[in-house]
């Protein structure tokens, strides 16, 4: 009889595109939602928690930057016993599943509703350094009021939750800009009936921020050379047509006042770009009424994120300091979160117009920039490490762990091998532990317990000579019933 083969043993990979979060990291993550969700709720944001699957119907067309409904997302097909299929998929973001909710559950739900939600969201793209296929947003959203107050309420928190992170103030700035009047502008340039040409100028006006001025005037008329020397072809407008976007992008002043004035010169007679010049002074009074100046909340038209989903204000954090990238150039952090006002997300389920505004905080880049400043990302204190020196024992050395675990310190036992006591100490070392309890059978029966500093032991080990190593032992004798005391003082001392 033939030997049926083995199958092949899988490979210990992580999916393309995916990675995994360890202790440390993992904690951090955790941290900050804590603290952004102690902001939101400070403001009146109650939470949410939606399913991780919608329906690709529910989902929509609103993905940014993506023209298909299935395009980006992680969708496959369900099949009744009817056969009849219906097409689910992973959430891309935490916006379209809570218009969903809310047309499910207006009846029951107060108007405005105020909600965040946190959580992972999955996005079927081409990964790149940093950017992966599943990561972390945090997000506040008001559904059910067209009131400016909302949406100024939404970037006074945004402010209010990048300093509680410990980002300082002239370290961010957010940025605000409004969609209706980039619709006044392509209302002057006679675009507003032309789907075809709209789309191709607002997805040039999207590469501001990377071509500036020129590249984009020269995408707008004739084209460029990239820099690679392909040449990429313009939209094909004139000069003249072009001068109105680049008018609106450059329009920025230091007086706010006179930013307003640029504006009004370039929408012309559009009466939906003075609508949102008019939204715009009424954020900006509501901010400063508030005490937000333009060192923290800016108005400023060369935001033109999410410009084809957004339908009025459009908000992003910026973080201002300067990091080097990996070839050890001096950039700027960059964006950090992002929003605005949808009024036409909700509108998809229920027919009528249900006004909503709201912010998504990009979890991985915010911890990324506190790294960069220091605020996180340092090795987490590990827990203290009950050692083994019985085994048949363990019923006491459960007690003392016990013990300090009641007091609210992080403690284990060793549960491992007992018979090496060096690999025990290698042991807390790796887990980063600040203290070591020791007891054998001549500890036991003199009533004490030995208490190592694992922290002033690593000290003393790099540089003391054999002298200063007596004068300052890592080790102590105290009385089994002063364990807790004494290791709660070495902990101190350490975080001293």
């Amino acid at each position: 009889m033939a030997k049926q083969k083995k199958a092949p043993r899988p490979k210990a990979i992580t999916p393309k595109g995916f990675r995994d979060y360890f202790g440390p990291e993992v904690s951090d993550r955790a941290k900050m939602m804590s603290q952004i969700a102690e902001v939101y709720e400070h403001y009146g944001f109650d939470a949410l928690e939606s399913s991780a699957v919608e329906t690709v119907e529910a989902l929509g067309k609103f993905l940014p930057d993506v023209d298909r409904p299935n395009e980006g997302v992680f969708a496959w097909q369900e099949f009744d016993e009817n056969d009849k299929g219906d097409w689910m998929a992973l959430r891309y973001d935490l916006t379209a599943p809570l218009a969903r909710v809310y047309a499910q559950h207006r009846n029951d739900l107060p108007t405005p509703y105020r909600r965040y939600a946190m959580g992972p969201v999955w996005r079927n793209e081409k990964p790149g350094p940093g950017r992966f296929k599943q990561f972390y947003q945090c997000d506040a959203d008001t559904v059910g009021t067209a009131s400016m107050a909302a949406d100024a309420e939404i970037c006074a928190m945004l402010s209010d939750t990048i300093e509680t992170l410990g980002i300082a103030r002239g370290d961010f700035l957010v940025r605000v800009n409004n969609r209706k009047v980039l619709n006044g502008v392509l209302e002057a340039m006679g675009l507003q009936d032309s789907e075809g040409a709209r789309d191709n100028v607002l997805r040039t006006i999207d590469k501001f921020d990377k071509l500036g001025e020129a590249g984009v005037r020269a995408l707008l008329t004739k084209g460029r050379l990239d820099a690679s020397g392909a040449y990429i072809d313009g939209v094909g407008l004139t000069e003249d047509q072009a001068e109105p976007v680049i008018a609106f992008l450059t329009s920025k002043a230091d007086d706010v006042v006179k930013t307003f004035d640029n504006l009004r010169a370039a929408i012309g007679a559009s009466k939906i770009g003075a609508e949102g010049i008019f939204e715009l002074e009424q954020i900006g009074d509501l901010l400063s009424a508030g005490g937000y100046d333009a060192s923290r909340i800016s108005i400023d038209p060369s935001v033109v994120r999410g410009l084809g989903y957004y339908t009025g204000p459009v908000y992003e954090a910026e973080l201002t300091f300067e990091i080097l990238d990996e070839k050890g150039r001096k950039r700027q952090f960059g964006s950090v979160a992002g929003g605005g006002r949808y009024d036409d997300l909700v509108k998809r389920f229920t027919g009528q117009a249900v006004p909503a505004t709201g912010v998504s905080i990009g979890i991985d880049r915010l911890l990324a920039a506190l790294r960069e400043k220091g605020r996180v990302g340092s090795v987490t204190r590990g827990p203290v490490v009950v050692t083994v020196m019985d085994r048949d024992r363990m019923a006491d050395y459960q007690v003392m762990v016990t013990e300090l675990r009641n007091a609210g310190i992080r403690a284990e036992v060793y549960l491992g091998n007992p018979k090496n006591f060096g690999n025990q100490l290698k042991y807390a070392d790796k887990r980063n532990s600040p203290v070591a309890v020791i007891e054998g059978g001549d500890e036991k029966e003199s009533g004490i317990v030995q208490v190592k500093d694992l922290v002033l032991g690593a000290k003393i080990a790099q540089s003391a000579t054999l002298e200063e190593w007596k004068e300052r032992p890592s080790q102590f004798e105290v009385p089994r019933g002063d364990l807790v005391a004494k290791v709660r003082e070495i902990l101190q001392g350490q975080n001293d």
